[in-house]
């Protein structure tokens, strides 16, 4: 019946964002617990088995595997790890600039999907399981090129007391040099964040002193998504 794949097409559009609610709620304990890196692993893992499943669900003859694969994708891409991890590993000067690379991507990302969903290109009856497979191909490159980088230098630092782990990462990172003012750059963070609560979301909605700065950005992000950008 019409409404019911109304309701279907709803639920596969909307399921990506339930999965990134809940992949972003448990990005800060996940990554404290084992660290930037494996997550990004086990983030790359996940979104090839999604992509996977949703690659074969034509031949399944499934629209269930699509509804999974699209929540197993919410919850490795909005677990906001990638960011994290490329500004950490960046030397100082090219922080900002690695910062805003991940922006960059991500909307390049969105604008090369969208392309390459037209129907004449992989969006047409038979090639569209191609389309929704392809978001593995990226997971598996890095899964591939991550293992050869280094764990984040403030994690190995600040979590771990890793001194000489921090120093060894940095030299991989940044090459051979003089790094002490960047690990007393870290120990600096460490011993601010140690007199420094951490709240939880239902303790920031309850903070009045974060009341203003809370309500403006749940109002700039709903208009974001209310302002037509992704139907242009």
């Amino acid at each position: 019946h019409q409404d019911n794949l109304l309701f279907l097409w709803s639920i596969t559009v909307s399921i990506f964002g339930i999965g990134g609610l809940l992949g972003s709620s448990g990005s800060r304990y996940l990554t404290v617990k084992y660290g930037k890196k494996k997550c990004l692993l086990c983030n790359n893992l996940l979104m090839i088995v999604a992509a996977s499943i949703m690659g074969c669900s034509k031949i399944a003859q499934s629209f269930e595997m699509i509804l999974i694969g699209r929540f197993m994708c919410g919850v490795s891409l909005c677990v906001p790890l990638q960011h994290q991890y490329v500004g950490e590993i960046s030397p100082k000067k090219l922080r900002g600039f690695a910062n805003s690379t991940s922006s960059f991507f991500w909307s390049l990302g969105k604008a090369v999907g969208q392309i390459s969903g037209q129907r004449e290109l992989l969006g047409s009856q038979s090639l569209w399981p191609m389309l929704m497979a392809s978001c593995g191909l990226p997971a598996l490159i890095q899964l591939v090129t991550l293992p050869f980088f280094p764990e984040s230098p403030p994690y190995l630092l600040m979590h771990k007391g890793d001194q000489e782990g921090c120093k060894k990462a940095i030299r991989q990172l940044w090459g051979e040099g003089h790094h002490q003012a960047e690990i007393d750059d870290i120990m600096k963070e460490k011993a601010t964040m140690k007199n420094t609560k951490i709240l939880s979301v239902l303790e920031l909605m309850k903070e009045q002193a974060f009341r203003w700065q809370l309500y403006i950005i749940v109002i700039l992000t709903a208009t974001v998504q209310l302002c037509g950008i992704n139907a242009v």
